[in-house]
């Protein structure tokens, strides 16, 4: 951390549910789709600017808040055993700290070793498969600005879970108890466990993410509706934020990668996570929480590839997959579309004449919305720096995009330098954006 910059642990608790989990429900099932999620945890930071209510007032709110919430979602502050967590009420972690710089500086020039900081674990720490499975940190700024830093496992909580525990959280903190979300807790009846054949190796996840380097860039919201007016085609006639950004990075990856391997032959898959609850027949309900995520792929054989054609591939390979995939998942075929997917991944990663990128959207999810009594956030990211060939987006307060993205030093040292990507993205937000 670059200045004398530092973020130093004040304290660190142990938050329990104000209410003790009944004996009926002290054993939770994972899901198998749970199941088949890699024991990691899933980060996302909010930063609010500074308000009249002290640090100690904010803080007392958070964890009284925090506890009434750890009731509705219990299995959170359980402890993890293979197939089931233990809902012991042993609690979730909640971590104080204090930041000797201004929050408008970080937002200006963030790096990921400065913003992994505010997260109160590592996303490969070993803790994510057993306890505690919900860690929160909370660091005060010199200036009055916050920082609400989540680490949730993996093994419990996609990006809508992280959504909806943050938005029943801040509404119990706000006192505004009525827009509390009471999670659905049911998933494993929709997609029951099962004796899996493998497991993931998290000491390779550690060695691959080691080398890796990343980068966040910013499509302001002129940009998008620039790019989504210049993708726009007969087959695709109102792209969405998220793939229209999705194929500007992943052609700009492409000219990388055609250039370092000296290949014009390659075959570029793309595996885009989508959100099951909507798509499955039939819907899950929005409240359920667990890891109800599909994956689509997108693919092209052109080295020169346009934008419009990549759009066409994304929305092509959603749409399948939701007239296909996403609908056998509600069946008895469901563990069979998983391992289907799972054993399509590994080829995909086994192949030389392949390369593969994976990507993420957080978009529109209501993080922006999250007030948990002194105000929005001013800015909501999700630094997940751990797998090579990643892109996250998220949106920005303003209605653009920010992206992380994830490369090798050799394929991002001329990413960040292809003059497509810099007509269209910048490397920090300027304060009045803020």
């Amino acid at each position: 951390m670059a200045g004398g910059l530092k973020i130093e642990i004040i304290r660190r608790e142990t938050i329990k549910p104000s209410s003790p989990t009944p004996s009926h429900l002290k054993s939770f099932n994972l899901s198998l789709l749970d199941q088949f999620s890699p024991p990691i945890y899933g980060p996302l930071i909010l930063f609010y600017p500074k308000n009249d209510v002290t640090s100690d007032q904010r803080s007392h709110q958070l964890k009284q808040s925090l506890s009434k919430t750890l009731t509705l979602f219990y299995p959170l502050a359980g402890r993890l055993n293979d197939k089931t967590i233990e809902c012991n009420d042993e609690g979730a972690q909640y971590l104080e700290a204090r930041y000797n710089g201004h929050l408008s500086t970080l937002q200006e020039q963030p790096d990921p070793e400065t913003i992994n900081r505010f997260l109160p674990a590592e996303i490969l720490s070993p803790t994510a498969g057993t306890w505690p499975l919900l860690l929160i940190q909370a660091t005060f700024f010199d200036c009055g600005g916050l920082a609400i830093g989540i680490s949730i496992s993996h093994k419990l909580a996609d990006a809508i879970t992280i959504s909806i525990f943050f938005k029943s959280w801040a509404a119990n903190s706000s006192g505004h108890t009525h827009q509390t979300l009471v999670p659905n807790l049911n998933a494993a009846s929709y997609f029951p466990p099962k004796d899996l054949p493998f497991g993931w190796d998290i000491a390779e996840l550690r060695k691959a993410a080691s080398v890796n380097v990343f980068r966040r860039y910013v499509f302001d919201a002129s940009t998008v509706a620039a790019l989504k007016t210049i993708t726009a085609s007969s087959s695709v006639q109102r792209p969405t934020q998220t793939e229209v950004v999705t194929a500007l990075i992943w052609k700009c990856v492409m000219a990388a990668i055609r250039i370092n391997t000296g290949s014009a032959s390659k075959r570029f898959v793309l595996i885009q996570a989508v959100n099951l609850r909507k798509r499955a027949d039939p819907p899950l309900p929005e409240n359920c929480i667990g890891n109800l995520v599909g994956h689509f792929s997108a693919q092209t054989n052109n080295p020169t590839p346009d934008l419009q054609a990549l759009v066409s591939q994304l929305r092509k390979g959603l749409t399948d997959y939701s007239q296909s995939g996403a609908k056998r998942l509600g069946g008895d075929e469901a563990f069979n579309v998983v391992m289907e997917h799972f054993k399509e991944f590994d080829e995909f990663t086994k192949r030389d004449d392949i390369h593969l990128m994976i990507s993420t959207s957080l978009c529109n999810f209501g993080f922006y919305k999250v007030d948990f009594g002194w105000g929005k956030p001013s800015w909501v990211t999700s630094p997940n720096v751990v797998q090579n060939n990643l892109i996250t987006l998220i949106e920005t307060r303003e209605g653009g995009v920010e992206a992380w993205v994830c490369l090798s030093k050799e394929d991002m040292a001329l990413f960040e330098r292809d003059p497509e990507l810099l007509a269209f993205a910048k490397t920090s937000i300027p304060n009045s954006a803020l």
